[in-house]
């Protein structure tokens, strides 16, 4: 049955993340990189093509797929985070560089992963993400800070429906 979840959900993305939230989580991921050498990516997908479902795509390996495909670690330092949320299946995973994964463990996504679901099961998917965005933040300015330094923008701000 979690090919009829995914077949139903694919379209779903844009249901839960309008362009408002869309645009709120532009808004918190820019400012958030104020505060840090990091680079923030956010990606959401509805459902799994059929064959990814058949061929039993678990959401973690999605990520890292979507990780490489988005770039998230092609900075400078290796320090791009990717969020991603596969609604069909109700996963949150979030991905690290090299350079974050060195000094993150991954506990503290996981419970930031937590935090964000607990949103998301009662529906606040805007709320959710948010919560997110400032928990990575908290993160990423304790093991990354900015210390007055510009933090070149190198991967877009503007969430990604996949």
């Amino acid at each position: 049955m979690r090919w009829l979840n995914h077949l139903i959900a694919r379209p779903g993305a844009g249901r839960h993340f309008p362009p408002k939230t869309l645009d709120a989580i532009q808004h918190a991921i820019a400012a958030s990189e104020h505060r840090h050498l990091g680079e923030i990516c956010f990606a959401v997908e509805g459902g799994l093509p059929f064959a990814e479902v058949v061929a039993g795509r678990q959401p973690r390996d999605r990520a890292h797929a979507a990780f490489a495909r988005l770039r998230a670690w092609d900075t400078e330092h290796n320090t791009g985070v990717l969020v991603y949320v596969l609604i069909a299946d109700h996963a949150i995973e979030i991905v690290a560089d090299r350079g974050i994964a060195a000094k993150v463990a991954e506990s503290e996504w996981g419970a930031i992963c937590a935090l964000m679901q607990r949103a998301f099961a009662a529906g606040e998917y805007e709320k959710g993400a948010l919560e997110g965005v400032s928990a990575i933040t908290e993160i990423l300015a304790r093991h990354f800070p900015s210390d007055g330094q510009r933090n070149v923008d190198e991967l877009p701000d503007r969430p990604v429906i996949l």
